[in-house]
């Protein structure tokens, strides 16, 4: 089992930065190192959507609508992804959520399609215009 837990999240003015934090429990240094990472976010009346995310070698994917402000990593030793977050934009507004899976040498890619085993409860961002 694992635990994520977000923070970082507030209400920032647009153009402003903030960094997003997950941190990881339930999984020792040596087990999370395995776990492909991600971030999905939803705003109120949209669907879910894949932020970014990043396999166990660190190679990332981040979604279009964020290329280029947003940024995903990963600290293994502190068990923590990170999201940092750059030029934001009043549509970047919503609920962020870490997510987690199992990545087995065969499915270590980093991907948006799940399925997402762990999902932590969220943090809320908000980008004022």
């Amino acid at each position: 089992q694992v635990q994520l837990v977000e923070s970082g999240g507030g209400s920032v003015q647009a153009g402003g930065s903030l960094r997003l934090s997950c941190a990881a429990s339930g999984s020792s240094y040596s087990t999370y190192s395995w776990y492909c990472m991600g971030w999905f976010r939803q705003a109120p009346g949209k669907d879910r959507e894949g932020v970014a995310a990043i396999d166990t070698k660190g190679r990332t994917v981040v979604a279009d609508s964020v290329k280029g402000r947003f940024t995903i990593s990963r600290d293994n030793p502190k068990n923590t992804l990170y999201l940092q977050m750059n030029g934001l934009k009043p549509e970047d507004t919503a609920m962020y959520y870490c997510v987690a899976r199992w990545c087995p040498a065969a499915d270590n890619l980093p991907r948006f399609e799940g399925p997402w085993t762990y999902w932590g409860q969220g943090t809320q961002v908000t980008v004022s215009s």
